[in-house]
């Protein structure tokens, strides 16, 4: 008993030194990251007033180890994100929303299903729009050394939102990535590609007008093209070599034409209304993360409005989980 209160003891004593540690480590962090704020043409008025509150935040480096891209299978990854409850939740917002959504659909050539789905997706249709200070959040991944560079980047680019005048710093709360409003726009994206489409002089993200348009407006300047597919689930024949077979969202390397991989599918009938000279690339997104898992499947051939969904989000789960919540919105619609 002695021994265990003795352990215990240690651990608590470690760990609040450890944490201890990294506090004053953050707070030299914030010091440098100061210099390099002013010199990106923040104001030193905007970084006080933002940056002052800022704290280190130990579950967001466990977020960043842990999320669901990393450690579910495909299969379950995409069924809890395309239940029967989240068309019909879709479908309601939509007739809610229909003349804003309608209207949108129209200016940017972006299908409402697609608007939808990314919105169902990521933040349950705006109910979970998550409580995290994006700030403390963004900070904290900044200081972290795993994507450091990125981050760093990331939070630049709000203060200059907040220095601006486009963003109401009081207002930022997120995901533990940084992530903000109804579409989860990362910073870079909100200044690329974030509109004021009720022209009241301020871009609100939790506002459906801007919101809506804003993820339209992204999509259309990636290049989304609403004539041609997402990807189809196809069945490979053994013999096709590895070095087509994509595990990884960073890149998709390897494509070839659709007439070239046909040899090396068995359901190739599935891809008969398709041009045959469509490159594409094959994916088989289970063999990066579950131990021992099927090389050849599950698989899917995937196309260019694929890959536009991967620069939202690069996960090839997500990616998939997004078109196909897309098509069952519009087998109901």
């Amino acid at each position: 008993m002695k021994l265990t209160k003795f352990i215990i003891l240690f651990i608590l004593l470690f760990s609040s030194k450890a944490f201890s540690e990294t506090n004053v480590e953050f707070e030299n962090w914030k010091n440098q990251f100061k210099t390099l704020a002013l010199k990106n043409q923040i104001s030193e008025k905007t970084f006080e007033l933002t940056m002052s509150n800022v704290i280190f935040l130990p579950k967001v480096i466990e977020y960043d180890r842990f999320q669901p891209e990393f450690y579910e299978d495909t299969y379950t990854y995409i069924s809890k994100r395309t239940s029967d409850s989240k068309v019909k939740k879709g479908i309601k917002l939509y007739k809610n929303e229909t003349k804003l959504i309608d209207n949108v659909e129209r200016k940017f050539n972006i299908e409402k299903e697609l608007l939808l789905s990314l919105m169902g997706i990521e933040t349950n249709f705006g109910t979970y729009v998550g409580k995290m200070d994006i700030l403390s959040s963004l900070s904290t991944l900044s200081f972290d050394k795993r994507r450091s560079e990125f981050f760093t980047n990331e939070l630049l680019i709000l203060l200059k939102l907040i220095d601006n005048n486009q963003i109401d710093y009081k207002t930022l709360y997120g995901s533990w990535a940084g992530a903000f409003g109804y579409f989860q726009f990362m910073p870079s994206t909100i200044k690329n590609h974030a509109i004021d489409f009720n022209n009241d002089n301020y871009i609100d993200l939790k506002n459906s007008y801007d919101s809506f348009a804003s993820a339209a407006n992204y999509l259309n300047n990636m290049g989304w093209d609403k004539e041609s597919p997402c990807y189809y689930k196809i069945e490979l024949d053994e013999n096709i070599s590895e070095k087509y077979l994509n595990t990884s969202a960073k890149k998709l390397v390897n494509k070839k034409k659709i007439k070239y991989f046909k040899k090396y599918i068995k359901n190739k009938e599935v891809l008969n209304s398709l041009n045959e000279n469509f490159k594409v690339a094959i994916i088989t997104p289970d063999k990066d993360i579950i131990p021992d898992a099927n090389t050849l499947s599950p698989a899917y051939i995937v196309f260019d409005n694929y890959e536009i969904i991967l620069r939202w989000n690069r996960s090839l789960r997500f990616a998939l989980a997004v078109c196909t919540l897309k098509e069952k919105i519009n087998n109901e619609l």
